[in-house]
């Protein structure tokens, strides 16, 4: 949700920019560009979620017992559940604490993976790439995306010290990723 709605500011500001341009044939290449340029981003991040789902698949959420499921199959006497349906409900109790334990551990090693992806397609971006515009900028794009896959999914390990240390790296990421792209090459000109 979080990045649908970064998608929707940039594709707005893409919009704002590009229907200030005069000249149609212009307006028609910087749409174009744009559109590849999400198109590759979106592609990046999707390609570095479905990986990382495909190769560290996701924890199962344990099965309720059936008593529970569909209501108790005898009678409650004297308000009193059975044995046998108290020893279900304390063992599916125990499964839950403990997928709750193993996905936000789950969580914090899929963070760490998304974060050193971003940080690779970042760098490739703006060095590999560097003189290819349209491909540097959809990966930069895509780099962006995955980081802030990898703060989402920071969020769910319930740790307040990673929690920090991913936003942390989120943010000096950003940081050096302005001075490169927008601080760095007005500085070569002048």
């Amino acid at each position: 949700m979080m990045v649908g709605g970064i998608v929707f500011f940039v594709v707005i500001l893409g919009i704002i920019l590009i229907s200030s341009v005069k000249n149609k044939h212009q307006r028609s290449e910087m749409t174009l560009k744009l559109l590849y340029t999400l198109l590759i981003g979106i592609f990046v991040a999707v390609f570095i979620g479905v990986g990382i789902a495909a190769f560290y698949p996701s924890l199962k959420y344990p099965e309720p017992p059936v008593s529970m499921k569909y209501g108790f199959s005898e009678p409650q006497k004297d308000g009193k559940i059975s044995e046998e349906n108290k020893a279900e409900m304390e063992k599916y109790d125990k499964e839950q604490k403990n997928f709750q334990i193993k996905s936000q551990n789950y969580n914090r090693n899929v963070s760490i993976l998304a974060l050193v992806f971003s940080i690779i397609i970042v760098v490739i971006s703006l060095t590999l790439f560097k003189k290819i515009y349209l491909i540097a900028d959809g990966l930069l794009l895509g780099g962006v995306l995955t980081l802030l896959y990898s703060v989402i999914r920071g969020f769910g390990s319930d740790d307040n010290m990673f929690r920090f240390i991913v936003v942390s790296m989120g943010l000096i990421i950003s940081l050096f990723l302005g001075y490169v792209k927008f601080i760095a090459p007005m500085t070569k000109k002048k």
